[in-house]
């Protein structure tokens, strides 16, 4: 598929590296952006992809909606529904892992984007802003979701109703990111860590992301039954068979994502 809006690369380790390619407006999320990526995830997995690593182009992650370009119409509601809510639930039902590299900004929507990853590297330049107050409106893009359950809710008010930059520094000691690196070497540690998932049992990579989302509103009985379909349904893989193998011979398993 061709697409105006971002870029999308395949390597040969299977990891789809797709970039926000707007970089003269710090990668503002236009709807087309939205569904272009949305599409690419799905693109992604289509291909065989087996981790995703999601970054901006330029001097910024994104700077969120598109205020200027047709990011928000007049009925901001409907935007939600029809593209950015489709967006962040094709990221959270993905059966990969997603890697978000971020250098200077992210913003908004591009924030909730980003945190919504399951791994958040970013450069000592990055900050996180929910500035969704700042002018009128409400966090949006699942951030009033997402933010409580990484940062408690003490933090996650602070961010979204004071609408203050966080720091790469301060998003780490919150809990909001995985890692925090030089900016020289975003790049290499996020393609490193995509790489190595990539290169991980599969199936039970998928798993574990659905049970770690779905965990906060299941009760103990409930997530332990959750772990057990999970468990058997890993457990009937072909890398939990080769790697069972791989152990008894002492050897390093390799894994097929099958």
């Amino acid at each position: 598929m061709t697409y105006e809006t971002i870029r999308m690369v395949q390597s040969d380790a299977a990891v789809a590296t797709i970039t926000m390619a707007r970089p003269e407006a710090l990668n503002a999320l236009s709807l087309l952006m939205l569904d272009e990526l949305r599409a690419a995830l799905r693109d992604a997995v289509e291909a065989g992809a087996r981790s995703i690593l999601l970054t901006g182009e330029g001097r910024g992650f994104s700077s969120g909606a598109d205020l200027g370009g047709g990011g928000l119409p007049e009925d901001v509601g409907a935007a939600l529904e029809e593209h950015y809510n489709p967006l962040v639930e094709t990221l959270f039902n993905l059966p990969i892992p997603v890697v978000a590299a971020v250098n200077g900004p992210a913003a908004g929507a591009g924030c909730s984007l980003a945190l919504a990853a399951d791994f958040v590297i970013a450069g000592r330049s990055a900050y996180f802003l929910q500035a969704f107050v700042n002018i009128g409106l409400i966090p949006d893009a699942g951030a009033t979701w997402l933010l409580p359950r990484l940062a408690g809710r003490a933090r996650a008010m602070e961010m979204m109703m004071l609408g203050e930059r966080i720091s790469a520094e301060q998003a780490l000691q919150w809990g909001l990111i995985a890692r925090l690196v030089e900016d020289e070497y975003l790049t290499s540690e996020s393609v490193a860590l995509a790489t190595r998932l990539a290169q991980g049992p599969t199936i039970a990579l998928g798993l574990i992301r659905k049970l770690a989302r779905d965990a906060d509103h299941l009760s103990l009985s409930d997530a332990l039954r959750a772990e057990r379909a999970a468990q058997c349904e890993a457990g009937h893989s072909q890398d939990f068979k080769s790697a069972v193998m791989s152990f008894i011979s002492k050897q390093q398993p390799r894994f097929d994502g099958r």
